[in-house]
């Protein structure tokens, strides 16, 4: 079979599909990547939180899938948005890379604890934002947008002194040398689907295209939790522009799942850790439970908080 696969045109984006064609190829398939620049790409002195959160980095490929333009669309599974729009599916999840939050410096003795006050640290996500307020307040926080490459140029003109940014797509720039930190994922708690790559298709697919992708690109564990995580983000209506949380892990037969929300200023979070059988179904009720026990432990009015800031 041949596939045209869709992609964001950064540097990451373009390595992501290359993992994909690649894993594809050695099941027989031939591919082409396609480039598409997403609203998210261009808008990039607008934080995302003002530009919304919904298909910020999706929606041009989404449109594609919809045409019949590309076949598939590859995603950093934590860049989806929590509801899928309709006609269009995830078919798979790749196995994750490590899922921590790291600092990176052109210091390599740079530590974040330690710095002085006002020292500034880059991101450009809201979560990462309200962490670094709660458990770093001392650190002044800039904005940090643009792919990989220029959020480092960003570094080496001392807009920051350090930046924080997935250990998944540091180590696939091979960039890993510049990594000071690694945070916790106890305190730093991923969002849903850090260090997975997603593929996107159209639901009208052929039965035996969808197969071949997933038989080529699909890890059932790591699906499985993501489902856990994706479900409580689509419960609590949450995108790129709203700093909840939520990880799965395996445990034996079953998986655990650590989700919460965290205030824009860092004051206040909601967290809770739970657990269910390890399939789909059950990891899907997982996400919701832990979902209804935030809102109704303060999430709503959190979540409503952060949205009449943001409309401001």
């Amino acid at each position: 079979m041949h596939f045209r696969i869709g992609t964001r045109g950064s540097k990451l984006a373009l390595w992501q599909a290359e993992y994909i064609a690649e894993t594809l190829k050695s099941d027989g398939h031939s591919y082409e990547i396609v480039p598409f620049e997403t609203k998210g790409d261009i808008l990039l002195n607008i934080s995302i939180s003002k530009i919304g959160s919904k298909g910020v980095f999706t929606q041009e490929l989404e449109e594609a899938l919809r045409s019949g333009t590309i076949h598939l669309a590859v995603h950093s599974a934590k860049d989806l948005q929590s509801e899928m729009p309709d006609g269009l599916e995830i078919i798979a999840f790749t196995q994750r890379e490590k899922e921590n939050d790291v600092v990176v410096s052109l210091n390599p003795e740079f530590k974040i604890g330690k710095s002085a006050a006002g020292t500034k640290v880059g991101s450009s996500s809201t979560r990462r934002r309200a962490m670094l307020a709660r458990h770093f307040p001392h650190v002044e926080m800039v904005e940090m947008r643009g792919n990989l490459q220029t959020r480092f140029l960003k570094l080496e003109n001392g807009d920051a002194e350090a930046m924080l940014l997935a250990y998944a797509g540091v180590k696939r720039m091979g960039l890993e040398q510049y990594i000071v930190e690694e945070l916790s994922l106890l305190t730093f708690v991923p969002p849903a689907g850090q260090g997975c790559i997603a593929v996107e298709i159209a639901s009208s697919m052929p039965q035996d295209e969808k197969q071949a992708i997933r038989l080529a690109c699909n890890h059932l564990e790591t699906e499985i939790c993501i489902k856990a995580e994706r479900a409580y983000l689509r419960r609590m209506q949450g995108g790129c522009s709203i700093p909840i949380f939520a990880h799965s892990t395996p445990n034996g037969r079953f998986i655990n799942l650590h989700a919460g929300i965290i205030a824009l200023d860092g004051q206040e979070t909601l967290l809770q850790i739970d657990r269910a059988l390890a399939n789909a179904h059950e990891a899907e009720k997982l996400g919701l439970k832990v979902a209804e026990y935030i809102l109704n432990k303060g999430g709503e009015r959190i979540l409503s908080d952060i949205r009449a800031t943001q409309i401001k």
